[in-house]
């Protein structure tokens, strides 16, 4: 049976209303709701469905970042891990932690931790990068089943039904492998409140990325960060030629 690596990360809710910093170096997230990015929610509940159907013998949740991404691992703990790792980055190191970071501090602990299986959401919802998986695989030299709908075992291998732009396309990948979780894989479960109380005795292992020996110096700068431009109100035009004479106005046609 199968050791899985789940990763995890703490992101701004997504039903809050996102606002920039006046000086525009980034988004306020002080007092602001955080909660784990949902793309992850699904890799962790299928990690423990893998787990239920006797297909994983242990799961294991990874988190980077401040303090508070404990609160994520101990959602994930609640939802059925076994144990979690937070490697702790925080203040301006943690502010430019790109997926190359990421991937590489999973790509480490996937060794050190020996798993056969690694399953991380395919994005997160405040970067939206999209990358760390393909890169974990490549750093690994591992198979790769993106944006996985479906996943089976079939003959010791994994079958992955992957969504792409012309409709669904299915791989097979020996383990082990890394997996990227779609939209349509499954609907994550609600942490019951026993298992809340158990997930508070459940081991969370605190290290650095030192510890890894992976380097987190700053790959990127952000120059500006800004509101999308506001949406102008539609007109309700009278006829074609009304409709032309706008066009020309707005310098259209």
């Amino acid at each position: 049976m199968a050791r899985v690596l789940v990763g995890v990360k703490r992101v701004i809710d997504y039903a809050v209303k996102i606002r920039v910093k006046p000086d525009k170096s980034g988004v306020v997230k002080d007092g602001v709701k955080h909660s784990m990015n949902p793309f992850d929610e699904i890799a962790v509940e299928e990690a423990v469905r893998l787990k239920e159907k006797k297909i994983a013998k242990e799961i294991v949740a990874v988190s980077c970042g401040p303090a508070q991404a404990q609160e994520t691992l101990r959602t994930a703990l609640a939802m059925g891990v076994d144990r979690g790792i937070h490697v702790e980055v925080s203040g301006p190191e943690f502010e430019t932690l790109q997926p190359i970071h990421v991937s590489k501090i999973l790509a480490k602990l996937a060794q050190d931790e020996k798993a056969d299986l690694i399953i991380v959401g395919k994005q997160a919802i405040d970067d939206d990068s999209n990358q760390t998986a393909q890169m974990t695989a490549a750093l690994l030299d591992w198979p790769q089943g993106t944006y996985a709908s479906k996943i089976e075992k079939q003959d010791g291998e994994l079958q992955v039904i992957r969504e792409i732009d012309g409709g669904l396309e299915t791989v097979k990948v020996k383990l082990p492998a890394v997996i990227s979780a779609d939209l349509r894989l499954n609907e994550p479960r609600y942490a019951t409140l026993p298992n809340i109380m158990k997930a508070k005795k459940k081991p969370i292992k605190k290290m650095s990325p030192k510890d890894l020996g992976v380097d987190t110096t700053a790959r990127i700068e952000v120059v500006s960060v800004e509101d999308p431009p506001t949406r102008q109100a539609g007109v309700i035009l009278a006829d074609v030629d009304e409709l032309i004479t706008k066009l020309k106005e707005g310098g259209h046609v």
